[in-house]
C-alpha cells in the first residue's frame, strides 16, 4: 500500500465562528483505495500559505510512502531543511498528514486508531466547553461590559445553561483578550474582574461543577501569582497559561506558588518542549492539540511522559473536527486522561462537516467504535464553504479571538 494522491480543502467557519475563522483539511487516498484525513491547526501564517506548505510537504515525504510507516514520515518531514528542532508550522502540517496515515491505518485494520495505540481505556470522555455567548451576540467592544465575555452576571446566566444541559466543567477568560505585547502585570481592574468571574460562577454553579481559569499567557510570573491569589479561594480546575510559552521555568515559578494547578500545551509542538515543561515542574495538566503537537503518536509519547510525571492530559480544540475526532481518539486510550475540550455540544459548522457527528451525552463525548479516526469528513460541504479571507486577515492584522 502506499499514498497515490491527496487534495487539500481550505474551508470557511460561518458565524458565529467558534473555533476559528477556517479550517484547513488533507484528504489521502491510497493505491488501494482507502481514504484518510487529517487537520493542521496553525495560525503562524496565512490560510493559503499553510495550505501550499501541506501540498508540499505531502508531494515530497508521503506521495509514493506506505502510510503504515509513521516514524520514518514524522523524522524526515520534523528533519527536514536541516531543522530537527520543534518549528510549529511545519509540525502543524506534519501533524495533519500525520493524523491522516492513521486514519488509513486504522480502516485498513478495521480498528479505531485508540485501538492501535494500546487498546480503548475509557468508555465515556468528560467534556467541558467555554462558555460561548448566545446566537446572534457579536465579540464585545473594548468598552462593552454587558456581554458574556466581560460581564460575570451574564456569563453564570449563561454557566447555568451549560449545566442543564449536563456539562460539569466550564472553561472562560476574563482576564483581558490576547496581545503580542503579553507578559505583563495585570490591572487593578483586571485582577477585580477575574475574581468577580470566579465568584459569581461558584456561587451559580455550585461545587459539582469544574471551572476551568483561561488565560493566553498575558502575565509575567509576579502578576499571574497576584492573580492565583485572587482565584484560590474559589477552586478553580486549572489556571491555564498563566505566563507566555517560552520559558517553562518561569512557569514552574507561578506553579509553585499557587495550590491552583497548571495547564499548558495548545501552543506547544513535539515531546521535547513538553518535556522540558514537566522537567520543570511548570504544569501539571497537559493541554496538546493533536493538530499541531506532531500528530498521534507523537502526542501519546507525550502522554507517557505526562504519566511519568502524574500529570495528566486535557486536549485543547479549538479547530475543526477532524482534529476534534484525533483529540478523541488519544483521550479514549490514555490512562492519564483528564477532560476533553470541544465546541459546546460538537454540533453546529463543525458536526455538518461530518457524515456523521461526534456522539456527545449529556457532558460526554462517547468514542466512535468506527475505524480509522472514526469520522468522514463531508466533503460536498467542505467545497461549498471555501475561504477566502486572507487578503483582509492579513490587512487587518487580527489576533485570532474566542
Amino acid at each position: 500500500m502506499i499514498v497515490k494522491e491527496f487534495e487539500t480543502f481550505v474551508v470557511a467557519n460561518p458565524p458565529p465562528r467558534f473555533g476559528g475563522r477556517y479550517f484547513i483539511f488533507i484528504k489521502l487516498v491510497t493505491d488501494t483505495g482507502v481514504v484518510g484525513y487529517g487537520e493542521v491547526y496553525c495560525a503562524t501564517f496565512g490560510a493559503k500559505t499553510v495550505e501550499a506548505m501541506l501540498r508540499d510537504t505531502a508531494e515530497r515525504y508521503l506521495i509514493g510512502h506506505d502510510p503504515f510507516h509513521i516514524e520514518t514520515l514524522w523524522r524526515k518531514v520534523y528533519g527536514t531543511g536541516y531543522s530537527l528542532r520543534p518549528d510549529i508550522s511545519l509540525v502543524s502540517v506534519l501533524s495533519a498528514l500525520e493524523m491522516a496515515c492513521w486514519d488509513i491505518i486504522g480502516k485498513e485494520c478495521g480498528k479505531p486508531v485508540y485501538e492501535l495505540l494500546g487498546g480503548q481505556v475509557h468508555e465515556k470522555l468528560r467534556s467541558y466547553t467555554y462558555i460561548y455567548p448566545q446566537e446572534g451576540d457579536v465579540y464585545p467592544a473594548a468598552d462593552d461590559t454587558d456581554h458574556v465575555y466581560t460581564n460575570p452576571t451574564r456569563a453564570a446566566e449563561r454557566a447555568l445553561e451549560y449545566v442543564e444541559l449536563g456539562f460539569t466543567a466550564l472553561k472562560f477568560d476574563p482576564a483581558g483578550p490576547y496581545t503580542v505585547f503579553d507578559g505583563g502585570m495585570p490591572t487593578g481592574q483586571e485582577l477585580d474582574r477575574s475574581e468577580a468571574f470566579m465568584c459569581q460562577l461558584r456561587e451559580a454553579v455550585g461545587g459539582s461543577v469544574d471551572l476551568l481559569f483561561g488565560t493566553h499567557g498575558q502575565f509575567c510570573p509576579a502578576g499571574a501569582i497576584r492573580l492565583a491569589k485572587r482565584l484560590e479561594p474559589y477552586d478553580p480546575l486549572w489556571f491555564e497559561e498563566p505566563v507566555p510559552p517560552e520559558d517553562p521555568a518561569q512557569m514552574a515559578v507561578v506553579a509553585t506558588a499557587t495550590s491552583i494547578p497548571v495547564a499548558t500545551g495548545e501552543r506547544l509542538c513535539t515531546k521535547y518542549e513538553f518535556a522540558r515543561v514537566l522537567e520543570e515542574g511548570a504544569a501539571a495538566i497537559l493541554q496538546l492539540n493533536l493538530g499541531r503537537v506532531g500528530g498521534l503518536l507523537e502526542a501519546k509519547k507525550i502522554a507517557a511522559l505526562a504519566e511519568v510525571k502524574y500529570a495528566q492530559i486535557a486536549p485543547h480544540l479549538y479547530c475543526g473536527p477532524i482534529v476534534g475526532a484525533a483529540n478523541i481518539q488519544l483521550a479514549t486510550c490514555s490512562p492519564n486522561f483528564l477532560i476533553l475540550e470541544g465546541i459546546e455540544t460538537w454540533g453546529g459548522f463543525q458536526a455538518a462537516l461530518l457524515d456523521r457527528p461526534v456522539q456527545w451525552q449529556e457532558g460526554y463525548v462517547i468514542p466512535s467504535r468506527e475505524p480509522g479516526l472514526g469520522v468522514t469528513l463531508n466533503e460536498a460541504v467542505a467545497r461549498e464553504n471555501p475561504w477566502e479571507g486572507d487578503a483582509l486577515h492579513l490587512e487587518m492584522g487580527s489576533a485570532p479571538v474566542r
